[in-house]
């Protein structure tokens, strides 16, 4: 239990490390387009490697392919109505692909801590801390420029925090014994909502901001997650 609460704090802070970072850091802005576009190209590695890849072990074709797809829909349509409600709600996409993918993400996480080794803890924690520093930095630069006060964009990141930290103990508790179907329904609603995240929020924004170098940032961002995917086989 020692080892799964020291995870989970060291996943959800960095949320608030990446927040604080974007909001007091003063990050130029092809920096931050360059580290949105290494999360991003790690993203797409966790989503078949950790996500996608074991699902398929509990899971009919049309059953995975349902089940991403509902990510997909269910991420798209909370996107939609943010960016009707708000002039500019960049920031706040960036906030709904975390919190979307992260609750499935780290019911998954804490679901794969029991009984796993150093390495596959590593590599899992990684990714998902590889891929929360730069969004939570641009997600709450975004909404700082957007009009929100520091102490504001703060706590909402710290909301943020506790709620996939509690998705991240009830996977470890109260999912331990769920049935194998029950748990690749939910790491294949993550991949879809992490997939639509990265064509509607992600990738776009690291575009604006870095459009010289977005793609070697993605690919670095695939081989860094990739070695950790390694790393934990």
């Amino acid at each position: 239990m020692a080892m799964t609460l020291l995870v989970i704090v060291v996943v959800s802070a960095s949320l608030l490390v990446g927040a604080a970072w974007g909001l007091y850091g003063k990050l130029p802005t092809r920096l931050q387009g360059f580290l949105v576009a290494v999360a991003g190209g790690a993203l797409i590695v966790s989503v078949m490697a950790e996500l996608i890849e074991p699902a398929s072990e509990a899971l009919p074709l049309w059953s995975l392919l349902l089940g991403v797809l509902t990510g997909a829909l269910v991420f798209t349509v909370v996107d939609t109505l943010l960016d009707r409600h708000s002039e500019d709600a960049q920031g706040m996409g960036l906030l709904a692909a975390v919190t979307l993918d992260g609750i499935p993400e780290n019911l998954a996480l804490g679901v794969a801590l029991i009984g796993a080794g150093v390495n596959e803890v590593a590599a899992l924690a990684g990714s998902i801390v590889l891929s929360n520093l730069p969004e939570a930095a641009g997600g709450a630069a975004k909404m700082h420029d957007d009009g929100d006060s520091r102490p504001k964009v703060l706590g909402v990141w710290g909301l943020c925090a506790l709620l996939l930290s509690a998705a991240a103990l009830l996977g470890n508790v109260a999912l331990s014994g769920a049935p194998d179907v029950a748990l690749a329904w939910i790491k294949v609603f993550a991949a879809g909502a992490v997939l639509a995240s990265l064509a509607t929020e992600i990738f776009p924004q690291a575009y604006r901001d870095d459009d010289d170098t977005v793609g070697i940032a993605v690919a670095l961002g695939v081989c860094a997650a990739y070695a950790l995917h390694t790393l934990g086989g």
